[in-house]
């Protein structure tokens, strides 16, 4: 027999957005509807596909909202403050004792709306942590550590995680950071990774691929997706710099945000004639773009471990290609690479080692790599991962005192 309770799921990302962060939530939400009542507190108005939509399937209701750009910190700040003060009055009108809230750190004040809405209501409350906050802005340069807004932050994070029932980490080097809150306890973390969203197969490196046809070089380098504040675009340009003259070897970059305005801006002044720029790929375009180069780079700033995992590295397993992760060692990304043999892991701030790398890379058979890439990405498919989170809100749903048990 199926436990009582309502589900409640609250985002601001949720399609028709079409972030990696929607299609998260909306997998879940939809897998979670299967057995139970779900409703989507949503922050992105708009007409679901009809796989998303109708019988069977979550409720949405729409939160008012107002989107600002990164780069405009204070208005983007208020906006979020009023989507999280919006959602937690709409979750006080939704929730009843026994149901179960599961959110996600985007915004990061939207957790701290959902935790308090749940216990004021005896509910249970989830949460998905993508990202650490403050620890995201000190990383990125953002705030100091010791500043009164850093420490009001990890204070409210203290009594946050006291209140959550369960804590679900993307990578298991966040639990380090985790167990340094005084309201954070083990028995509450649970480690589910993300998936990917491409079938896992070998791809092969075909001539006629559009994103290649313009491309004379024999060894193509990509960067794709979105490179926000804890990404470091520099050390990508510097290394295309470094290999300017080895006209084998080129850039492709297709993405967005603040990270992407800088490359543009470098490139501008520079010319370099081994970088190119491609538009944001449309999702129907992806497994194309993704098989258009022969390795990737996910470029981080220094102090990434435990603070956010890349969504995007399982995609580039998927179509079995090497991966240069620029990151610490003991990063979720980094320790999957270094564990299954799936590319290079370079020092933050390294231009040089990743030209070296990249240089590696170029003169060697990556056909193994491949494999192992692509075995790796069949670990951490959608069916594992919905099934862990069905689990999980099975028993939260049934046990109120969960954390307090294990």
């Amino acid at each position: 027999m199926q436990p009582s309770g309502k589900i409640v799921v609250a985002s601001q990302h949720y399609p028709p957005d079409t972030s990696t962060t929607a299609a998260i939530m909306a997998e879940i939400a939809c897998r979670l509807a299967a057995g139970h009542e779900v409703v989507v507190l949503s922050g992105w108005p708009g007409a679901l596909q009809a796989s998303q939509a109708g019988p069977g399937k979550p409720r949405v209701v729409a939160i008012k909202n107002r989107m600002a750009g990164k780069a405009a910190l204070v208005r983007r700040g208020a906006s979020e403050l009023l989507f999280a003060a919006r959602t937690f009055f709409a979750l006080m009108r939704e929730l009843r004792r026994g149901d179960v809230v599961l959110t996600v750190t985007a915004p990061f004040m939207l957790p701290y709306a959902a935790a308090a809405a749940a216990s004021f209501k005896g509910a249970r409350s989830a949460l998905i942590l993508h990202d650490l906050f403050p620890d995201v802005l000190v990383m990125a340069g953002l705030l100091r550590p010791g500043s009164l807004v850093a420490r009001t932050m990890r204070a409210a994070n203290s009594l946050m995680f006291r209140a959550l029932n369960a804590v679900i980490t993307i990578g298991r080097d966040a639990e380090r950071p985790l167990l340094s809150y005084s309201g954070m306890r083990r028995n509450k973390i649970r480690f589910i990774p993300n998936w990917a969203t491409l079938v896992p197969a070998p791809r092969p490196v075909t001539p006629d691929n559009p994103f290649r046809r313009a491309i004379a070089a024999r060894f193509v380098v990509g960067l794709s997706g979105n490179l926000g504040f804890t990404h470091d675009p520099e050390i990508v340009f510097e290394a295309a710099r470094l290999l300017k003259d080895e006209a084998d070897i080129h850039f492709l970059l297709s993405g967005w945000g603040i990270g992407f305005e800088r490359l543009k801006q470098l490139q501008e002044a520079a010319s370099l004639p081994n970088v190119s720029f491609v538009g944001r790929v449309a999702d129907s375009e992806l497994e194309a773009f993704l098989a258009s180069a022969d390795l990737w780079i996910i470029p981080y700033r220094k102090h990434v471990a435990g603070v956010s995992v890349p969504s995007r590295f399982y995609n580039l397993l998927a179509v079995g290609r090497p991966v240069v992760l620029v990151s610490e060692p003991e990063a979720e990304a980094a320790m999957t690479v270094v564990e299954n043999g799936l590319g290079w892991v370079v020092t933050p701030g390294r231009a040089d080692q990743l030209a070296g790398a990249i240089r590696v890379a170029s003169r060697s058979d990556n056909g193994t790599i491949a494999a192992r890439a692509v075995k790796a990405a069949s670990r951490f498919d959608r069916t594992t991962a919905m099934n862990a989170y069905a689990a999980l809100i099975d028993e939260l749903l049934r046990n109120p005192n969960l954390s307090e048990q294990r």
